[in-house]
């Protein structure tokens, strides 16, 4: 079951950096989402590099935070809609939809590196 979820996040974190490739700044979005996605597909094979898991989920993290006025700034609009249209016609759209992507990103790291030191755990005790 396990190795199933994480080949299915391995395929959608690589659809998610083609989708980067036509977006005005893909190589640091593409890259991104292509490390997920390398994450992902170690994990599908009990593969959990400490030091990788670390550091792609430090990376996301300090970027979300980077990115937090963005979606303070949506807050404070009152939630205005950002799924209405896939072209981001105000900054305020663009920049909810990255913090929400950095989150997504963020959380499946997390949750990565926490399964793996379950893994790790489990091997030596």
């Amino acid at each position: 079951m396990k190795k199933t979820m994480y080949l299915l996040l391995t395929a959608i974190f690589l659809a998610f950096a083609y989708l980067q490739l036509n977006d005005p700044d893909p190589i640091h979005w593409t890259l991104g989402y292509l490390a997920v996605a390398i994450s992902c597909g170690m994990a599908a094979f009990g593969k959990y590099p400490a030091w990788w898991l670390a550091a792609v989920t430090a990376i996301f993290g300090a970027w979300m935070l980077i990115a937090s006025p963005g979606i303070i700034h949506w807050v404070q609009q009152g939630f205005p809609d950002i799924a209405g249209e896939m072209k981001a016609s105000t900054p305020v759209i663009e920049d909810s939809r990255e913090f929400l992507g950095l989150l997504i990103a963020f959380l499946v790291m997390l949750g990565m590196a926490i399964d793996g030191k379950r893994q790790r755990r489990r091997s030596v005790g």
